[in-house]
């Protein structure tokens, strides 16, 4: 139900206003919720700011009441295009529930529906601990991890869906709920296809003792054992010349002394320049706090590999460095993440909806960045042709990608893998009026 003549939800201010705590808010300013990425991105006409997880049940159960469409956001960086968010509709704006707590009597965390990762990460350095999350620190822990989420530790720990301990979920019937491993159907889907099932409003997660781990950048492919990851970019120097560059840069959580050795390899290739540095825990994430400001336009496509081969990185290489001789488009980025999946697949294939732990080895991006709406077409011709050359040469029998790193045109084989029947199967019996249908949606 709408008011006549507007594009607000019927009533919402005093409908539901009155059932909301002291602190949420209703906006209906454009710049209420801002995204990372402008392209495409969801339009509402009303932002519910919440501030307690009953704030997001009641802003739910209005919406089911007024055939409302909504989106739950934390971090806002998902950029796939299958949001369908209009001036008519609501997005729950979740960052009001960002408390985290450190539990001594389990050596886990408890961290509210929107906490970012660097909030996360600092509770647990302080309390000597660190937990397996995503890389960037502006991110919504819950955003990545529902995901699968992929990170610098995985090696040591494997996904973050294998680390998650309770969830607390509000469903498509609007209620609230516990999840844990004994509601085994609803832990299975919600670690790995998490936004079409429902809203997570607080999580824990298990957190690991810290070691005298340290992060050196400079490596080059080599095998992966579990203390290490590896970062390939094609990137260009910035402003003003935009010299396009190739950099590698690794993550070791181990032992100082052994960082050095464990890399020589790319040391012994000889590059340009060489950056070594040692970082606190609390810090791993800082070389990508660059990437994080909001706004912008930055269509990205995401491709999942099982091997790289080098006649295809570089075409990729000439490509870009086409592409960038444009300097409008010149901050945009070609890189691929490398990690050691060695304990990851000590879980099996089916103990979460996370569809690619034994079959993945790459996960490889197209980041796009750049500010003139004029420039979408080609940017979406550069990214699609670069995820065309990967998907050549995967050595996969059928197109993988990690959903995360998703556009968002990709069939749902291609994120969900051999999951679709059982996920479609689960959607109709948890949320048969697809009330959360903003993500790839199942049916």
């Amino acid at each position: 139900m709408q008011d006549q003549g507007t594009n607000k939800p019927a009533n919402i201010e005093s409908a539901l206003g009155q059932l909301l705590s002291k602190s949420a808010s209703i906006s209906h300013s454009p710049t209420a919720a801002p995204r990372w990425s402008d392209f495409k991105a969801p339009m509402p006409g009303t932002v519910v700011n919440v501030a307690t997880a009953n704030d997001v049940l009641e802003t739910v159960k209005y919406c089911i009441a007024n055939d409302v469409s909504f989106l739950a956001q934390s971090g806002a960086h998902g950029w796939a295009i299958t949001f369908h968010i209009g001036q008519k509709d609501i997005v729950i704006n979740l960052r009001g529930l960002n408390e985290v707590k450190f539990n001594h009597n389990d050596s886990t965390i408890t961290f509210g529906g929107s906490s970012i990762i660097s909030e996360v990460t600092k509770v647990a350095d302080a309390n000597g601990a660190q937990v397996p999350l995503g890389n960037c620190n502006c991110v919504g822990v819950l955003g990545a991890i529902l995901g699968g989420v992929i990170g610098h530790m995985m090696g040591l720990y494997g996904l973050g869906v294998d680390n998650l301990v309770a969830l607390d979920l509000i469903t498509a019937e609007g209620t609230l709920i516990k999840v844990d491993p004994h509601n085994e159907e609803l832990w299975w889907v919600l670690r790995g296809v998490g936004p079409n099932f429902g809203i997570i409003t607080s999580a824990t997660i298990k957190a690991y003792p810290q070691a005298d781990r340290s992060v050196w950048t400079a490596i080059n492919e080599l095998y992966l054992q579990a203390p290490m990851s590896l970062f390939l970019y094609f990137a260009t120097s910035g402003a003003p010349d935009y010299t396009p560059t190739v950099i590698v840069s690794p993550f070791y959580a181990g032992l100082a002394r052994d960082g050095r050795s464990t890399f020589a390899s790319i040391l012994d290739i000889g590059p340009v320049v060489t950056d070594m540095q040692v970082y606190p825990y609390l810090q791993s994430n800082h070389a990508n706090d660059p990437l994080s400001g909001k706004g912008g336009r930055k269509p990205s496509y995401g491709a999942g590999l099982g091997q790289m081969v080098p006649e295809t990185w570089r075409a990729i290489w000439n490509g870009y460095t086409e592409y960038i001789k444009n300097p409008a488009v010149g901050n945009s980025s070609v890189f691929v993440e490398c990690y050691s999946f060695e304990t990851a697949k000590k879980f099996p294939d089916s103990s979460s909806s996370y569809p690619f732990r034994s079959t993945v080895k790459y996960i490889a991006l197209v980041n796009n960045k750049y500010t003139d709406a004029s420039l979408d077409q080609a940017a979406e011709a550069f990214g699609t042709k670069v995820r065309d050359l990967w998907r050549s040469t995967d050595g996969r029998k059928q197109n993988s990608t990690y959903i995360n790193f998703a556009f968002g045109d990709e069939s749902l084989p291609t994120v969900y893998g051999d999951n679709v029947a059982r996920l479609q199967e689960l959607k109709r019996k948890y949320d048969p009026c697809n009330r959360f249908d903003q993500w790839f949606p199942l049916i």
